[in-house]
């Protein structure tokens, strides 16, 4: 008797889709950003955020997460915004070793 095997179909591979990412400041007392695929880590003072162009840090004082939506990417902090600074992402390969080490 001849044994049948069954292949199953691997799953589609999912696409790295980038999202548009904006940033709106209103009297720097609300920000809200698109685009925000992750929130790396918040206190009342900073919140550190992933997009698809880098971390995105946020400095103030009282600082509040009154929205986060990953499935849209979209946030909304409330409080008193000092600053917000980008930085590089880890995996874009585009860092300070990436370019020491050519």
């Amino acid at each position: 008797m001849k044994e049948q095997t069954t292949v199953q179909p691997k799953p589609a591979e999912q696409k790295n889709v980038k999202m548009p990412h904006s940033l709106i400041i209103e009297n720097r007392k609300t920000l809200t950003a698109t685009g925000v695929s992750n929130v790396d880590s918040f206190n009342d003072e900073t919140v550190v955020a992933s997009t698809d162009l880098g971390d995105m840090t946020v400095h103030g004082s009282k600082l509040h997460i009154s929205k986060l939506n990953l499935d849209t990417g979209e946030l909304t902090l409330d409080g008193e915004i000092v600053s917000v600074t980008y930085t590089e992402n880890r995996s874009s390969g585009n860092g300070v070793f990436a370019r020491l080490f050519k």
